[in-house]
């Protein structure tokens, strides 16, 4: 743990030296939920309906921008290599990965997500259930995207190959996210939408880091 708790300080540190990173992730996001709502006009039934998918699709497209940087720049400068030969577990730095993705990406996503919202006059109810659900989903995003970020390091093209790659994967999470706040603004249970989130967060936590670490050991080979 104490090991995994450097890496993520470490990773957060550099982050922050490089603040144009995660300041173009959150600007991209708010940038892509206005647009929408400027493009379409201000009719607030129209707004509120599609206001849930919208700052979702944001929200997505906004966490696979950073994809590529997850493990980049130790792979280029040979920190990644000597991460894999040091004695601690590989899970442990590719979870490390994991959790500072979703600390300077998903975390600033979820948290500005709600005031985005109310650009579309979403109820409060739906926008407590949209927080909610990025709560759960982001952290899928990120789980994935580690595995995605792995299998395309070092390759040419690797962002548009990201892209193919992920996408599939994530429109379950897109569909089930969105569908929970849609669900509370038809006067519905969300609760079998966020199960689902919770059940692809379940599985995630297994298989993306375990895709990743085997990526990893085939890049570095």
């Amino acid at each position: 743990m104490s090991g995994f708790a450097l890496l993520v300080g470490r990773d957060l540190r550099i982050a922050l030296r490089r603040r144009g990173d995660a300041l173009n992730v959150v600007v991209f996001f708010v940038v892509a939920s206005s647009l929408f709502a400027l493009g379409v006009g201000p009719e607030p039934k129209l707004l509120a309906a599609m206001g849930a998918g919208v700052v979702w699709v944001a929200a997505l497209l906004a966490a696979m921008l950073s994809l590529p940087r997850m493990f980049a720049a130790d792979f280029a400068d040979g920190t990644l290599e000597q991460l894999l030969v040091a004695p601690r577990p590989l899970l442990g730095v590719v979870a490390a990965k994991i959790s500072s993705h979703w600390l300077m990406t998903g975390l600033p996503l979820t948290l500005i997500a709600p005031l985005l919202g109310l650009q579309y006059h979403l109820p409060a109810s739906a926008l407590g259930t949209l927080l909610v659900s990025l709560v759960i989903g982001t952290p899928v995003l990120s789980m994935l995207g580690a595995a995605g970020a792995a299998l395309t390091l070092g390759a040419r093209g690797g962002g548009v190959l990201l892209g193919l790659l992920l996408l599939p994967l994530y429109v379950p999470v897109l569909v089930f996210g969105a569908g929970a706040v849609i669900a509370v603004q038809n006067g519905l249970d969300p609760g079998a939408h966020l199960s689902l989130l919770g059940a692809f967060l379940a599985v995630s936590s297994v298989v993306g880091p375990l895709a990743a670490m085997a990526a990893l050991r085939i890049a570095l080979d």
